[in-house]
């Protein structure tokens, strides 16, 4: 008897990340925000003070049509605690960049994602304070 082998197919009509070109600007499709290389820096930079800490655990990256989203989790299978968005249509307006809670309330928002990350730098004060 010979057996088959099993053909997993993908829910989502995009093909996987090792087969599709990311690099540069060239990469983007026209229907997808992203981060950019300093903005994701500066992120991870943040994600790794609050995992030291021991407050953040794990995190995702999402890429929409007209927004960029970095989810952060303290448990893998909770909500994310807070989310860290990137809107380019509302960078003349409000800013582009935005904190939200798991709620969905807005907590920072500004036109500087350093400005914007300055949030997080208090509650690292905060969680590593002796009790």
């Amino acid at each position: 008897m010979v057996e088959e082998p099993i053909a997993f197919l993908r829910a989502c009509a995009r093909p996987a990340a090792r087969s599709e070109y990311w690099g540069g600007e060239a990469g983007l499709r026209g229907d997808e925000q992203r981060f950019d290389r300093r903005e994701l820096a500066q992120i991870l930079r943040v994600y790794g003070r609050m995992v030291a800490a021991g407050e953040w655990r794990d995190y995702a990256i999402d890429f929409l049509s007209d927004r960029a989203v970095f989810s952060v989790f303290r448990h893998a299978s909770d909500l994310p605690l807070y989310t860290i968005e990137k809107q380019p249509k509302l960078r003349a307006r409000q800013g582009q960049y935005v904190v939200l809670t798991a709620s969905g309330h807005v907590l920072k928002r500004g036109r500087e994602l350093a400005q914007v990350l300055h949030l997080f730098d208090r509650k690292l004060f905060r969680a590593l304070a002796p009790v």
